[in-house]
């Protein structure tokens, strides 16, 4: 890789994010000049200036013109389901009778009522939120000035500004588009994935250890860029739907999940690799190499325009042309098996195999597995996809919706009242300090809650100074403003702040700087920190009081559930190695939706990982994040593994059907007894919740050569030495066996010399994915003691010398 190309993503981080910045800072520009410099009778319908900043900041930060619209949309949608019962309450009660206390209840109420409805997007909730607070608090502060149909009109007004302002930071100088930018952006994931098979090839064919290394190395940073293009992809396809509704036609993500799975699959056959240079790879090989990564750069080629891959403009594969494999005669070795199936994942991207089909495709549209019926796949999901729609529609709520609609209910009740309780003109910060940040899963309270304190602290300190810089030039108090929306445009970026802490910052200045007639600077920015800080005790007392799991509670309990979740799995697939042929239908679609559960399983140990490592530890004992990193790597790569073993297990039923030649494989079933029994005691040992019932349980498991038998009991101050059940070397040992007997058979047999290959390569990847699974087990075993005796120093060792 050239210098050129390593700064290539440097640069194009930067223009993306100073891109972002400066059309922030227009949307800012639009609104300051628009109620700082608007006619008068614009001026008065704009009352609330403040808010008209938080809505462009919400809708324009790092967005196209597609999701700019929609924001407005939102922000339409949010106005209709608050106004409408704010005028009818307010015209009822009376703007005058409105209390502190009753403000509070009535902001509860409706924050309830909005929060509840699944159909309402986050952002219409938000942007709700924040006018609930205003309208109800402003009737409180302002008593019978505050119009019931007046005041809300210009709580809308002010909303509307902002929604505008941000469509109109998207069209100047030029539109910023989500469909140029999907497209940018997938030609940006076919050259990285191009590039990473370059690499991959020649590290196929290095020639020492410490050479393979390198180049694999230059390849983790390729990998991490190529999962970003495609989750920029995934984000944008919102934008482009508002944009061009006609391009979801095209399917903009096709295909490239496909590749990128195969891509991991390439990796995790490199990294098998016991030693270099591989004595398998010869002259002729590395030639097919090379012609075969030729031929997939050029389909790589027809990916980059968001058409899908066309086959009669990408080169075919010819007949014999999967010689390239040779499978080996007589069975492979173990040093062997990583580039068997290392080809075996270029073949699929030759060929264009949907790895990651939709598991709830039909059963028939399953079978056709070397083509792609792209149109009826659409129209089947779109009808799910209304399907569910309908559904969602008429269901009651969860209990998720429920925690969130009063969580959101209570914190910022509590917050108004207390607010208007310490200073009753500045009460809408108290509120407005949460109302435009609520999320609907967890996060890390303490650490999201410091970052917006701090943000706020700074952005107000920020404002202060520029007042007193410029306070005999008034009307320019708002040019300073400017850089600083560009550095918190990358300050939330940034792993201190993120997204919290820089529209916080950016949101303290531009209430200063960015406002009229709200007395001193200094006086108002003390009493709106105050007000910050009301709001913010009460998110988190009643997130505490709502969630009180912590996060390395919760990443404990969702290892256990992973490790169920692929426990299942593999046992299903084990049954189908010893099950009827009959059955193969039926069952890969029940695979792949066992698979998205062990996906998203695996994800949300990731988050609540995430969460854990940057929360505080306070009294409890520290989170033991590098051993839970490393779990993380084992069970992404048995997820991985389970999906190849999945799609070898059909794609291998079609290819013998095809030849007539009967697959039993039975080398599968003794996955299920031997690695799922693994997992399960690994699962039962991290359920466990305290020393006495791990003392019971390891009791069961094994009596410890410590424990006197006949007091019936251990002593209180021995040591708990426990294990977990072991896999059986002669299984493992089975596999190869069973692999080198059907490919014996296979070869023997009557038929095309290109089906047969294909067939026997199909052996040798599962008995890869196989071992390599027992390997991963082993792995995960090992942390898994690792993570019991962190958690336990000084009641816990590990006995490894014991057998079942």
């Amino acid at each position: 890789m050239s210098a050129t190309t390593e700064m290539d993503p440097i640069k194009a981080l930067w223009i993306e994010r100073l891109s972002s910045a400066l059309r922030t800072a227009l949307a800012c520009s639009v609104v300051g000049c628009t109620t700082l410099y608007g006619p008068a009778k614009l001026r008065h319908f704009l009352a609330y200036p403040a808010f008209s900043y938080v809505t462009a900041i919400l809708i324009v930060s790092d967005a196209t013109l597609g999701d700019s619209l929609r924001g407005c949309w939102h922000a339409l949608y949010a106005t209709v389901q608050v106004m409408i019962p704010c005028i009818l309450s307010l015209h009822v009660i009376g703007p005058a009778r409105f209390s502190s206390g009753l403000a509070a209840v009535a902001v509860a109420i409706t924050t309830f009522m909005v929060a509840l409805p699944e159909s309402t997007p986050l952002m219409a909730k938000r942007i709700a939120f924040g006018q609930t607070v205003i309208v109800y608090v402003g009737a409180a502060i302002h008593g019978p000035e505050a119009g019931a149909v007046t005041h809300p009109i210009h709580v809308a007004s002010s909303t509307a500004l902002g929604a505008l302002a941000s469509v109109l930071a998207m069209l100047i100088p030029y539109p910023r588009l989500a469909y140029c930018k999907v497209r940018k952006t997938r030609r940006l994931y076919v050259e990285n994935a191009s590039e990473r098979l370059n690499i991959y090839v020649e590290a196929l064919t290095a020639q020492n250890k410490q050479a393979a290394t390198d180049l694999l190395s230059r390849t983790k940073f390729l990998s991490l860029t190529g999962v970003k293009h495609l989750q920029t992809i995934k984000d944008n396809r919102g934008g482009m739907v508002c944009e061009k509704p006609q391009i979801g036609k095209l399917g903009p993500g096709e295909n490239l999940q496909d590749i990128e799975i195969l891509m991991k699959g390439v990796e995790i056959a490199l990294d098998s690799c016991p030693s270099f240079p591989l004595g398998m790879i010869d002259e002729g090989i590395k030639q097919v190499l090379l012609d075969v990564k030729g031929k997939i750069g050029l389909k790589l080629q027809n990916a980059k325009c968001l058409a899908p891959l066309d086959a009669t403009t990408a080169p075919e594969v010819k007949a014999g042309e999967s010689y390239i494999l040779s499978p080996k005669i007589g069975g492979a070795t173990q040093a062997e098996l990583p580039v068997f199936f290392f080809l075996y994942c270029l073949e699929l991207l030759l060929r264009e195999f949907p790895v990651a089909q939709n598991p709830e495709c039909s059963s028939e549209n399953t079978n056709k597995i070397d083509t792609r019926d792209v149109t009826s796949t659409r129209d089947e999901e779109k009808a799910n996809l209304r399907k569910t729609w309908n559904f969602s529609t008429i269901k009651l709520p969860n209990m998720e919706r429920w925690t969130f609609a009063i969580k959101s209910s209570l914190s910022l009740g509590f917050a108004v009242l207390l607010g208007l309780i310490f200073n009753k003109e500045n009460g809408y910060w108290s509120g407005l300090i949460i109302a435009t940040s609520f999320v609907t899963e967890r996060q890390a309270t303490f650490t999201v809650t410091n970052a917006r304190g701090q943000g706020t602290a700074i952005g107000s300190v920020y404002g202060i100074l520029c007042c007193f810089i410029f306070q005999r030039f008034v009307d320019l108090r708002f040019l300073p403003l400017l850089p600083w929306i560009i550095f918190t445009s990358f300050l939330r970026h940034s792993r201190m702040y993120g997204q919290a802490g820089g529209i916080s910052a950016v949101t303290g200045a531009l209430l200063i700087l960015g406002r009229k007639n709200y007395g001193p600077p200094n006086e108002f920015a003390a009493a709106r920190l105050v007000e910050a800080c009301i709001g913010l005790i009460c998110f988190i007392m009643v997130e505490i009081l709502l969630r009180p799991a912590r996060a390395a509670t919760l990443a404990k309990t969702e290892l256990a559930w992973s490790l169920s979740a692929l426990r299942d799995f593999i046992d299903d697939i084990s049954q189908l190695g010893a099950g009827q042929k009959s059955l193969l239908s039926s069952s890969i679609p029940a695979l792949r939706r066992k698979h998205q559960e062990v996906k998203s399983r695996i994800s949300k140990l990731e988050k609540f990982i995430a969460e854990a490592e940057s929360e505080p530890n306070f009294w409890f004992l520290p989170f033991y994040g590098a051993c839970y990193r490393r779990l993380l790597v084992s069970l992404r790569k048995m997820e991985h593994l389970l999906l190849f073993l999945a799609f070898e297990i059909e794609t291998l039923s079609h290819v013998s059907d095809r030849l007539q030649v009967l697959i039993s494989n039975i080398y599968l079933h003794p996955l299920g007894g031997e690695v799922g029994s693994s997992l399960n005691s690994i699962e039962e040992l991290i359920s466990i919740g305290s020393l006495t019932p791990l003392e019971k349980e390891m009791r069961k498991i094994s009596i410890s050569d410590h424990d006197d038998i006949e007091l019936g009991k251990p002593s209180p101050s021995a040591d708990v030495a426990f294990w977990t059940f072991s896999l059986d070397e002669e299984v493992e040992n089975s596999i190869p066996q069973h692999s080198k007997e059907e490919a014996g058979d296979i070869e023997k047999h009557n038929g095309a010399q290109e089906l047969k290959s294909r067939l026997i390569l199909g052996i040798y990847s599962l008995e890869f994915c196989s071992t390599s699974l027992i390997k991963e087990t082993r792995e995960i075993e090992k942390h898994v003691k690792e993570l019991v005796a962190w958690e336990n120093p000084k009641r816990c060792h590990f006995d490894f010398s014991q057998k079942n």
